[in-house]
């Protein structure tokens, strides 16, 4: 870590900050942080917001505190003054498998919007984001991009694995667990042994689940410090990482650096390729779009296909490996799956981070380490692509998402059995009452007829756990847990709720999803279609009124990320000009 250093900061009238504090008029302003027992010369200093989704809700969260306390003193050794606030999140293993998993993708808006209004509300200059649960990173990273100010991402890191009976083991299993349970595989008191020892710290799910996923892809899009995310939570290099952060805003400060100079289409696509690379969770299909809509960057469900298609897949995590967070870390963490990508020639070298250097200036002295298989050098790939596969057919014209990572096949061919919930299919699941050879369709759960999408880790454990995921597949408009394994397809669009294809499939229809050409159809006719879309109508959504209706009717198709706004090339002039 650097010493200290007192930049060159810019000057109290050109910041935005300057509405709260410069003035005559702005006497009332300032004795409200009078108030709080700063004097003038504090007042007179840079304003940095310093945000954590710090709650006790959820081990993921429960260490943010310390860690944007870290910050709050890296920022002020750097002659800048910390404002510390929280937003909210939800922590999707705790809302999974009931309605309250409606709620977890719209928190990824309520989150961004939640951050925006208070900088501006506020009149900050600066921005440090710390965040764990899964739709904090996406959304915090989403409104650094709106807001356009020097701002920089710290994640909180993941949680120890814990261990049963010799094995590593993380929350998935305990998931499983379930089904092993239903299935008749495991007594009660082994489950209750397992759950009582699964999470045995702080910190994010352990594997390369949706948390650890996105947090990749804060170090591979530049608005993280290099090696920033691999760290575990209770780790006190947590803490030296996070006192870092705070100094390299004021860096940012100081040099004018911007989000929005960070995020261009060449770090997204570094960012897709790290996400294929280490058989990242699905979700990031969803998040990459609504993070390049706030940056005013076209990068479609088309351009996330055709990166995952030419990336090799590189890692053993779970849930398609053997591997945990803490695993990666212990052989150099994110930098060095970037490093193996980039020695390969398949990262743009050149794209500018919250370093202050480049991709390639950070990695410069990276190595993959040999004598170890979490993360191999690309010659040595555990496959020639990624993790991920991108699905088009006349099931889904806009697109869907397959985690192929892991899998023995990508191929399968079967019978539909419709759902219209999820509710609907976990009964069946627990009743056993499936069949070999049966395609699972769970729909009308999509962004907008969910509403809020919902994850299915549920349901994908339980067959996972009842040993059937190679012989029972599942597609659906909804989304996936990162830990979901399995031939499970979703983010299919267009959704059940407007009319999509995946609305129209009957009982007994043959389902085809060929992963390795990158289809999923129906095998009926174009006149067949038609004639049943003639047929179908609209449901209602059950919620009437608050933020899942607000959702329901803003939340645009899967395929361009569910976003609710249109970002920034709807703007008319950006915050950080104010």
């Amino acid at each position: 870590m650097s010493a200290p250093t007192t930049p060159h900061l810019p000057e109290k009238s050109e910041l935005p900050s300057r509405h709260v504090t410069l003035g005559v008029e702005r006497a009332p302003h300032r004795s409200f942080y009078y108030a709080m027992g700063l004097g003038p010369d504090e007042v007179a200093k840079p304003f940095v917001g310093v945000v954590s989704c710090w709650n006790e809700a959820a081990p993921c969260n429960i260490a943010l505190d310390r860690q944007a306390a870290a910050v709050k003193a890296g920022v002020a050794e750097c002659g800048g003054l910390p404002r510390e606030f929280c937003t909210i999140t939800v922590t999707d293993s705790l809302a999974m498998g009931h309605e309250g998993m409606k709620s977890s993708l719209v928190s990824r808006e309520v989150i961004a919007d939640s951050v925006e209004v208070f900088i501006r509300g506020h009149s900050y200059d600066a921005l440090v984001c710390v965040g764990s649960c899964d739709k904090s990173l996406p959304g915090m990273m989403m409104a650094m991009l709106r807001l356009n100010i020097p701002a920089l991402f710290l994640y909180g890191g993941s949680i120890l694995p814990g261990r049963y009976r010799g094995h590593d083991v993380t929350v998935q299993d305990v998931f499983e667990a379930v089904g092993a349970r239903q299935a008749g595989t495991m007594t009660d008191e082994e489950l209750h042994e397992l759950e009582c020892v699964a999470c045995p710290s702080a910190g994010t799910c352990g594997g390369q689940y949706t948390a650890n996923t996105m947090a990749c892809v804060s170090e591979a899009l530049g608005l993280a410090l290099p090696g920033s995310a691999s760290p575990p939570a209770v780790y006190e290099s947590r803490d030296r990482v996070a006192r870092q952060s705070g100094r390299s805003v004021m860096d940012l400060l100081s040099n004018r650096v911007r989000p929005r100079d960070i995020v261009t289409r060449k770090a997204l696509e570094n960012a897709a390729r790290v996400v294929a690379a280490s058989g990242g969770s699905t979700n990031a299909v969803l998040h990459l779009p609504a993070i390049a809509n706030e940056a005013g960057v076209d990068f479609t469900l088309d351009d996330i296909g055709h990166i995952f298609a030419t990336t090799p897949y590189l890692t053993s995590l779970k849930p398609g490996g053997k591997y945990v967070a803490k695993d990666l870390y212990d052989v150099g963490g994110v930098p060095v799956i970037m490093k193996a990508l980039l020695d390969a020639g398949l990262l743009h070298g050149d794209c500018i981070t919250v370093s202050g250097k480049t991709v390639a200036e950070n990695l410069a002295d990276t190595r993959v380490p040999t004598g170890q298989d979490v993360v191999k050098p690309v010659a040595e790939a555990y496959s020639p692509t990624g993790g991920l596969v991108v699905l088009r057919g006349n099931l889904a014209p806009e697109g869907a998402i397959v985690k192929v990572a892991g899998l023995a096949t990508s191929v399968f061919k079967g019978t539909a059995r419709c759902f219209d919930s999820e509710e609907e299919c976990f009964a069946a699941v627990q009743n056993r009452a499936y069949k070999d050879g049966d395609v699972l369709v769970i729909r009308y759960e999509g962004p907008r007829g969910g509403p809020g999408m919902r994850e299915m880790l549920s349901t994908t454990a339980a067959l996972a756990g009842q040993n059937v995921g190679s012989r029972v597949a599942l597609i659906t408009d909804g989304r996936f847990s990162g830990a979901t394994r399995g031939i499970s397809v979703g983010h299919i669009s267009p959704e059940a709720a407007v009319g999509g294809p995946i609305a129209l499939i009957r009982d007994g229809d043959t389902i085809v999803i060929d992963g390795e050409n990158g289809r999923l159809d129906v095998e009926i006719s174009d006149e067949e279609l038609a004639a049943r879309h003639k047929a179908w109508t609209p449901r209602k959504t059950r919620y009437g009124s608050g933020a899942l209706w607000r959702f329901a009717q803003l939340a645009s198709s899967a395929a361009t990320g569910a976003v609710t706004h249109p970002g920034a090339k709807g703007e008319v002039f950006d915050y950080s000009d104010i």
